[in-house]
């Protein structure tokens, strides 16, 4: 399962958005390191189901009504203060608890209600826009320092005949969830000597920042956007990272009020009406976070959640099937499972991603839409819907 972490220094709404994310309860406070362990759960990215294309709709529980939630895993971990790197405040549990992720959104303070250390302060008296590389800069630095230290092993290593420093590296940073893949990619990208001994720190630093940047990317979400200064969003948009606006306080708010029935709203819905009956301050509410809504087009959770895993780590959303003609499984329910891939991912992929023994025993797939078979090595595409055909 794909797994989203939620970054940013403390008292920036992380655990709000967390809780609006996945309904889950979490301690929510207006101090630091309100959050201690990381908080599990499970959240979803949103696309559109393939049964939008038959008759009926396909009245799996993640679909409502053609718009489908493919489940992921989300993270909340504390927040981060200067020097985390070196272990201050909760840094090393932080960024330890950042290894497993695929990507990050890192929740920013847009109203400037918070400084660095995430301690309140009046709005505007301190510019969000500083945060903005904060936690990549504490996340280069302290895996730079994870080089650094075991750098010797390396250089050891280098005098064997039969060293390999792509192998050398995956061993030292696979902890970090770099694959084989990663490490050849950014040694490609790199220009270093070729003996391990004659690396110097800005050597190590910029194969760390590298890294970084292809195994940890990046969102921003200029959270408190509904009190936000506009000055500072337009600010926070000029980042060469994806900036998303976003009120995880009216993302929540609407969630528990289309739980209690007084709204109708789906998890990234561009508008939402009222149902139920509410009081004038209820409304007054509902209405601001409408206006946010109106302005982005949307309260921005789903959207961030979205950017981080079918724009950044660039996935697709495929939907394995017993039955190409009724898209259904050996139960008889239609289109059961979801799976997130990455693009130019094929037949063969979705079928271990299914299930090892399905993959072993790949025979063959058919296309369900067209109900013709392809290739092995066919790439597939958003909302495809295959039959796969195994001996498992």
């Amino acid at each position: 399962m794909i797994s989203v972490a939620l970054a940013g220094k403390p008292n920036a709404g992380k655990s709000t958005f967390y809780e609006a994310a996945t309904d889950a309860e979490v301690d929510v406070g207006n101090y630091p390191f309100t959050t201690i362990d990381p908080n599990r759960g499970v959240s979803h990215v949103r696309t559109d189901c393939p049964c939008l294309d038959r008759d009926q709709r396909c009245g799996n529980e993640n679909c409502s009504d053609g718009t489908r939630y493919v489940p992921i895993q989300l993270l909340d971990v504390a927040g981060l203060v200067p020097g985390a790197h070196e272990g201050r405040g909760l840094g090393n549990q932080f960024l330890d608890a950042l290894t497993d992720a695929d990507v990050i959104l890192q929740v920013v303070d847009a109203a400037g209600e918070t400084n660095a250390e995430g301690e309140p302060v009046e709005v505007g008296e301190y510019d969000p826009v500083e945060e903005v590389d904060f936690v990549e800069r504490e996340m280069d630095q302290w895996l730079a320092g994870i080089v650094d230290r075991n750098w010797e092993t390396v250089e050891r290593k280098s005098r064997s005949p039969e060293f390999d420093i792509d192998e050398a590296l995956v061993e030292l940073l696979t902890g970090f969830g770099a694959t084989e893949h990663d490490v050849a990619y950014v040694l490609r990208e790199l220009s270093y000597p070729e003996d391990p001994g004659h690396w110097d720190d800005d050597d190590r630093a910029a194969l760390a920042r590298h890294l970084r940047e292809r195994t940890k990317p990046i969102v921003v979400v200029a959270n408190k956007a509904d009190i936000a200064p506009p000055e500072n969003l337009r600010r926070l948009a000029d980042s060469e990272k994806p900036v998303v606006p976003a009120t995880a306080d009216g993302e929540l708010a609407l969630r528990r009020a289309s739980a209690a029935g007084v709204v109708d709203y789906d998890p990234g819905d561009d508008d939402f009406s009222i149902t139920g009956e509410v009081s004038d301050s209820q409304t007054a509410g509902l209405e601001r976070i409408r206006d946010v809504i109106d302005d982005h087009g949307g309260t921005g959770v789903q959207a961030a959640l979205n950017t981080a895993v079918y724009d950044l780590l660039d996935q697709i959303t495929a939907y394995p099937v017993e039955d190409a003609t009724h898209w259904t499984d050996g139960q008889g329910r239609m289109l059961p499972d979801a799976h997130l891939l990455d693009r130019g991912s094929t037949p063969l992929d979705l079928a271990y991603a299914v299930h090892s023994d399905i993959g072993d025993g790949y025979l063959h797939a058919v296309d369900a839409r067209s109900d013709r078979r392809i290739g092995e090595d066919h790439e597939l595409s958003e909302g495809d819907v295959i039959r796969i055909v195994s001996t498992a």
